[in-house]
């Protein structure tokens, strides 16, 4: 038997809004505007981890195309 969990306070917020008829526009624009609120953080957050580390931005695009495979794989 799996334990119910509550509601997190992002579900509690999006369960309000579906209690509104909202146009199919503004949900596109909600969608968009929560996904860009994520990327932002997640691009500051990773500012700070380069900061913190002394890394150069050489070093994040470095990352960005490095390819990191498991011994195992084909």
């Amino acid at each position: 038997m799996q334990a119910i969990q509550p509601l997190s306070n992002v579900q509690q917020e999006l369960l309000k809004l579906y209690a509104k008829n909202v146009a199919d526009d503004d949900l596109l624009a909600l969608r968009y505007m929560m996904g860009l609120y994520f990327a932002e953080k997640a691009s500051r957050l990773m500012d700070e981890f380069a900061q913190q580390k002394g890394l150069s931005p050489q070093d994040l695009a470095k990352w960005a195309y490095e390819h990191y495979r498991s011994q195992n794989r084909a």
